[in-house]
């Protein structure tokens, strides 16, 4: 009787010990279906570590678990697609504009009616194709002709000046720049400057901001008359029907520059930028991500209250209505292959990043980003006066905004020929035709 006794308090054991495990299993279980994971590929190397702070204050608020992965420098494309077709393809990724969105677009989800994008200020900035947000810009920059406004106010006191204008406000097209430029350029040694124009810095790998940056202006409006789609192989051709206003421009500036145009295949970014610094012109063309190079510079005389933003007027007609270039390289995606779950998890993410008093404080600090959302006041921008006049320009009026098309340029090998023969016509070895028909040739192979 006693060792039945014992089998059966034995096999009650065992069953309520079963039923335990049965019970926890259950609970980790639901545990687990309760946390909502989201996967972030991050494009950025310099900013991984903020990213960490951001997914554990995320996850410290909303018990949502962010993943973020970097890819190493240079190799966002490659990781993206090697990530993709695995259980640890990410929720939320970045393409780089319509030709990103070209090759992801099977895995791009409409975000049109998502929250961030109802705070998106100028909506021509997303990718769309055919209605249908696909690509939303998290960040945007700027570029155009900065100045020193301290030099100009000086030009424009001067009793013998050659121009009725009174201030840089009303230079408004080329022909105002023009004369301004030109007679600055006459009177340089009374405004104290070597130039009105910073160096045209054309070393190999240093011509960026001509061979692509000053190249968007007259594409974009090649393809706005053309009615061009940014994400079609109508991209693949172009006639350079406005080559004439680029050479309106560079001539401009390598005439009335610090150095002699035959000089400036040595010349490299951080030598005009130092110049700007000096005091030693009075415009230069660059971003607002110069301003760090400006006041790090030993010596520097400019104050950042004299520090303006001008648009790069080359002829167009109409163009007193034109702004700056302004445009990104990073818009948010979400993968529409994850689950619905996911998919609203990455959304609700990126929304109160954006919006939320914490992440913006991240987004303004400490990514430092200068965001096109109407979530952020005045004050909620980088102490940078660059960035300040990008907003400024962005909040005018009747100003088009000149978009950054030059993501759609067919490749560096392209840029790098087209740089080439810039410092080639600069030098006087090579005429302008020469260099149109250069630019269209070398388009048309590398897009093939």
């Amino acid at each position: 009787m006693k060792r039945y006794l014992s089998i059966i308090l034995s096999l009650i054991l065992v069953i309520t010990s079963l039923s335990a495990c049965s019970k926890k299993e259950e609970n980790n279980d639901t545990t687990v279906q309760k946390v909502t994971t989201i996967r972030f590929l991050n494009f950025k190397p310099e900013v991984a570590n903020v990213y960490s702070k951001i997914a554990e204050e995320y996850e410290r608020e909303t018990g949502v678990k962010l993943i973020v992965e970097t890819a190493a420098s240079g190799n966002y494309e490659q990781t993206l697609t090697a990530k993709m077709g695995t259980d640890e393809a990410p929720t939320l990724f970045q393409i780089n504009g319509p030709k990103g969105y070209a090759n992801w677009k099977n895995y791009c989800k409409d975000l049109s009616n998502t929250e961030l994008y109802k705070h998106l200020t100028d909506k021509s900035l997303a990718v769309t194709v055919d209605g249908k947000v696909y690509g939303i810009p998290y960040v945007v920059e700027g570029y155009g002709i900065i100045y020193n406004k301290e030099i100009t106010d000086k030009y424009f006191n001067l009793e013998d000046k050659k121009t009725d204008l009174k201030s840089m406000d009303e230079v408004r097209s080329f022909d105002d720049l023009k004369t301004v430029v030109e007679d600055m350029q006459a009177n340089k040694e009374k405004l104290g400057i070597k130039g009105v124009f910073a160096t045209t810095s054309m070393k190999t790998g240093e011509d960026w901001r001509w061979h692509t940056h000053l190249a968007n202006i007259p594409i974009y409006y090649e393809f706005e008359k053309n009615n061009v789609n940014l994400s079609s192989d109508d991209t693949k051709t172009v006639d350079f029907e406005y080559s004439d206003n680029f050479k309106n421009i560079f001539d401009l500036y390598i005439n009335n520059s610090v150095y002699d145009r035959k000089v400036l295949g040595s010349k490299v970014v951080d030598e005009s930028m130092a110049e700007f610094a000096l005091g030693q012109c009075a415009m230069v063309q660059n971003g607002n991500w110069a301003w760090g190079q400006i006041k790090n510079v030993d010596g520097n005389k400019v104050k950042a209250e004299n520090v303006k933003y001008l648009p790069i007027y080359m002829g167009f007609d109409n163009e007193e209505n034109q702004g700056l270039c302004i445009g990104t390289e990073n818009f948010f995606a979400i993968n529409s292959k994850a689950n619905e779950t996911e998919q609203k998890a990455a959304e609700d993410f990126i929304n109160w990043l954006f919006s939320s008093e914490k992440g913006k404080k991240f987004v303004t600090n400490e990514l430092e980003l200068l965001t096109p959302f109407d979530t952020f006041s005045e004050n909620e921008v980088p102490d940078d006066p660059l960035a300040k006049e990008v907003i400024r320009w962005m909040n005018k009026d009747n100003i088009v905004t000149i978009p950054w098309n030059f993501t759609v340029f067919p490749s560096q090998n392209f840029k790098n020929d087209f740089g080439s023969a810039l410092l080639q016509y600069a030098q006087g070895t090579k005429d302008w035709n020469e260099v149109k028909t250069l630019f269209v040739n070398r388009w048309k192979t590398e897009s093939n």
